[in-house]
């Protein structure tokens, strides 16, 4: 199964897309405004407003042989904890090897937000190139997700 954290997701089309060419199951996770889909495939989960509502919602239930996609980095480390491949929108993926970095990362900028409320803005903006990745990696997650299925 994949699970969108789908809020804020700019490859939702693409992640449907690669979800429907390998028949597995989609979750789209968000707190409302998200238009449903007519693929039988895609679930469209709508929790309600709150704080890390959908988070909860994706990480009670991804593990093994499952796929995430967040940009979320706390989300991301409960997935990685429980045995899911998780992506980022932009391809990258979130392991046990750098999910440590990344939020040692997230919570130093975090730091240095609230040090200087004048930084502000985030990185650069989400590229074609960066869909394309998100594509590729999906696939890939995609076709492990699938060989570690019980036959």
């Amino acid at each position: 199964m994949i699970y969108v954290d789908a809020d804020a997701c700019p490859v939702k089309a693409e992640a449907e897309a690669v979800a429907t060419r390998h028949r597995l199951k989609i979750f789209f996770v968000s707190n409302g405004g998200l238009r449903p889909s007519q693929n039988p495939l895609v679930e469209m989960i709508y929790v309600p407003d709150g704080p890390d509502v959908a988070d909860m919602w994706i990480a009670d239930r991804a593990g093994p042989g499952d796929v995430v996609i967040t940009g979320d980095i706390p989300l991301a480390a409960k997935c990685v904890e429980a045995g899911a491949q998780v992506l980022r929108p932009n391809g990258e993926p979130l392991t046990e090897k750098n999910i440590g970095q990344q939020l040692a990362t997230r919570d130093l900028m975090t730091d240095l937000r609230a040090a200087d409320p004048f930084r502000q803005g985030g990185g650069r903006p989400f590229s074609k190139a960066d869909r394309s990745r998100f594509r590729d990696a999906l696939e890939q997650a995609a076709r492990r997700a699938q060989a570690s299925r019980p036959k």
